[in-house]
């Protein structure tokens, strides 16, 4: 499989919490790159560009909401099957079901509330990098351990 970006956010309560560098380390640990990073408050109109596919659904505001309430760390991470790879890393949706040892299983409490976000296919990948990063702040650099992953 070839490398690919995809896109992941610690969320305003994993942010509160103090989790940013436990969670980025994770990745990293897994051999993901990051390829960008950004401290960030996501405004109203971001935050319904991010969340448009729940547009119509009744807890599109609570999603909003809930993003904007406080900063959030933006990341892109690169890597051979990175979506896959951070897809398991982060657990299911709901930290209920979340097994222990993923993100949400041990971070998380509740599905609304759930400590990190992460892209779910290429084009969604495509889209939030597209979304919270300008081409120029994302960075391709070489690892030497990139050879052995």
């Amino acid at each position: 499989m070839t490398s690919e970006r995809t896109f992941v956010m610690v969320k305003p309560d994993g942010v509160q919490r103090g989790l940013v560098g436990r969670i980025v380390q994770r990745f990293e640990e897994k051999g993901l790159k990051i390829a960008a990073g950004k401290f960030m408050h996501i405004s109203p109109e971001l935050a319904q560009k991010h969340y448009e596919e729940h547009q119509e659904k009744p807890f599109f505001n609570d999603l909003v909401g809930f993003i904007t309430s406080g900063p959030v760390f933006a990341v892109v991470l690169e890597g051979q099957d990175a979506i896959h790879i951070s897809r398991l890393l982060i657990g299911k949706t709901d930290p209920k079901e979340a097994p222990a040892g993923t993100i949400r299983g041990d971070y998380g409490h509740v599905k609304e509330k759930n400590v990190i976000h992460g892209s779910d296919s290429l084009e969604s990948a495509d889209r939030e990098i597209g979304l919270f990063f300008k081409p120029e702040e994302v960075l391709e650099y070489e690892r030497s351990i990139d050879a052995w992953l």
